[in-house]
């Protein structure tokens, strides 16, 4: 292995660096349209750098499989590496990438010696460190700033037309708890943190075009927040409910600070990378959190114990949640921060403050996030380290997606249409994960610009 990574590094510099093929991919890499201007397919030629990777990918199982046990959850493992090495190497350098494979491979062998406790988590210090001081990576080099692509959300105010739509589903929410069963009410519940913490996404990456791979941290600290206080302070549960956005939110004021100076991967990078040093705390910190055994009997208030009145406590907050931050986004804020991220140089020329603007929207994001964890707390009764993992950042990647991120209301349908999906599909099939996979692909096939996406589409 050690011989055949050096050799497969310089084969992939000459490919990019000594033939057309390279040099086309390189060129629409940096402005696609340009490069479908002068006739190149597209789509053939990153087909084959699709091929290509996943034949290299393929090509590092195979040789792993002498060293290491083949379990059905490597992939996330395995993902999140290769998305370290890249970063820390920096975008585009094939050297550089092996070079960071090289350090990420002796911190794995001798970090456990060293500092056990901060094995689980050494990588990404390391990532955070190489960001902070050197945000290309070790040998990448800086982005070429160009027009980002826009996500095209649409002014947040709703509609004259929408509106009896909306009173409609506000009456079918409340009559909600009076017609379904038990276990669909507090699927409901479930439902609406999700939604909360999806539509908290979406203001980053909807509005401000900014892609968070750690968005979990700020969904467990609001959760581990309301939990701790509850139980180690001892707050009334109403009180510990309310304070625990804030601790959300004081989180995502430290770690955004570092993160708006970044962009595009790099700064989904870095927001995985503090999302997982607040996985190692709550992980190993047993005296405090518990460790794996986490924080239990987190159980609302004795008046708040039955499906129905938990269920119109969450409604009430979560779709408070959501209707201010519609009203963020439609104020001059939101616009300000689409202007951030369609056209960055020219908000600055006209004196807006990319950092702080895309800072404060970190901030709001990672309280209203922090409130959804907090319902999901007093909704399971326990918080566990696996609230802010990467896999928990992922759902809502997921649902922003699923619904659409050109549409504020994506977010909410993809949460709904996602949970409902996933709790349907475990029900009533051991292969749940394949199942819904499956049907992910076909719902992404079927409305590239989500479901919501897809309606509008057809209305105009």
């Amino acid at each position: 292995i050690i011989v055949f990574g050096p050799l497969v590094a310089l084969a992939l510099w000459l490919v990019f660096h000594r033939t057309r093929w390279g040099v086309l991919i390189r060129a629409a890499t940096q402005d696609r349209e340009m490069v479908a201007a002068l006739g190149v397919d597209q789509r053939r030629l990153f087909t084959g750098v699709f091929v290509l990777g996943s034949f290299l990918a393929g090509l590092g199982g195979a040789l792993q499989v002498p060293r290491l046990a083949l379990t059905t959850v490597m992939d996330t493992t395995v993902i999140v590496e290769a998305f370290v090495v890249v970063v820390i190497g920096g975008m585009g350098s094939v050297w550089g990438a092996l070079l960071a494979s090289l350090l990420i491979g002796v911190l794995n062998a001798y970090g456990v010696l060293v500092l056990p406790k901060a094995s689980i988590v050494l990588m990404f210090v390391v990532m955070a460190v190489v960001l902070v001081v050197r945000p290309w990576g070790l040998l990448g080099r800086p982005e070429i700033q160009l027009r980002a692509a826009g996500a095209g959300v649409p002014d947040a105010r709703p509609a004259a037309s929408r509106s009896g739509w909306l009173l409609v589903i506000g009456v079918a929410l409340v009559a909600l708890p009076l017609v379904l069963p038990s276990f669909w009410v507090w699927m409901a519940v479930e439902i609406f943190a999700f939604a909360l913490f999806a539509a908290s996404l979406h203001l980053l990456m909807g509005q401000g075009g900014m892609v968070s791979f750690g968005h979990a941290a700020y969904f467990g600290l609001g959760a581990y927040g309301a939990a701790l206080l509850l139980k180690w302070a001892g707050w009334p549960m109403p009180l510990a409910f309310i304070a625990a956005p804030l601790v959300a939110a004081a989180g995502a004021a430290l770690f955004g600070y570092f993160c708006v100076r970044l962009t595009s991967i790099y700064f989904a990078m870095l927001t995985l990378a503090f999302a997982q040093i607040v996985y190692a705390v709550v992980h190993q910190w047993d005296e405090v959190t518990g460790g794996d055994n986490g924080v239990l009997s987190v159980w609302p208030s004795s008046w708040l114990t039955s499906p129905a009145r938990y269920y119109y406590w969450a409604l009430a907050f979560a779709g408070a949640g959501v209707a201010m931050l519609r009203v963020v986004a439609a104020s001059p804020f939101g616009l300000a921060l689409r202007a951030a991220r369609d056209h960055a140089r020219r908000a600055e020329a006209v004196g807006i403050s990319l950092r702080a603007l895309q800072w404060t929207a970190f901030v709001v994001a990672g309280f209203f996030a922090g409130l959804g964890g907090a319902i999901f707390a007093f909704l399971k009764g326990s918080v566990f380290p696996v609230y802010t993992e990467a896999p928990m950042s992922v759902q809502p990647l997921v649902m922003v997606l699923l619904g659409g991120v050109g549409s504020p209301s994506g977010p909410l349908i993809g949460a709904a249409a996602y949970k409902i999906l996933d709790t349907v599909i475990t029900r009533y099939t051991d292969y749940w994960q394949l199942g819904l996979g499956a049907i992910l692909i076909a719902l992404v096939l079927a409305f590239p610009r989500g479901i919501v996406g897809a309606f509008d589409g057809r209305r105009a």
